[in-house]
């Protein structure tokens, strides 16, 4: 049997840019890609801490270093500059593959640099 697992979290990414005329997609610095584990073209999901949307679209590589998230297309009704969203990958894995399994998680500034990363979110308290 496979479950499909939380594979990477780009938490609270700021929006760069909002490209409705572009092919679509979200482009998603070079650097945070490979740092995250999410792959060109891999479908991921946002979810905008702004405005409540959420949907789906495929990350596509900005040039490294830029700090670029552009919500492009018409995703970019969805997302405008300045909103806050949680880019996320999944992935499905076999119950041998989950004893090993930890999502790469990656904690964004306002600036979309990294300044934290775990492996695991912390429990919930009541």
């Amino acid at each position: 049997m496979q479950t499909v697992m939380l594979k990477a979290k780009l938490h609270r990414a700021c929006v760069t840019h909002s490209e409705l005329d572009y092919d679509g997609s979200c482009a998603i610095d070079g650097n945070l890609l490979d740092t995250s584990g999410i792959r060109e073209y891999e479908q991921i999901q946002i979810y905008n801490v702004s405005n409540g949307e959420r949907f789906t679209t495929y990350a596509i590589r900005a040039e490294a270093g830029s700090r670029i998230i552009s919500v492009n297309g018409a995703a970019a009704h969805k997302a405008a500059v300045g909103d806050r969203v949680i880019i996320c990958a999944y992935a499905s894995y076999s119950d041998v593959e989950l004893l090993l399994h930890h999502p790469k998680l990656l904690y964004l500034d306002a600036g979309n640099v990294v300044v934290r990363t775990a492996n695991t979110i912390p429990v919930q308290a009541a």
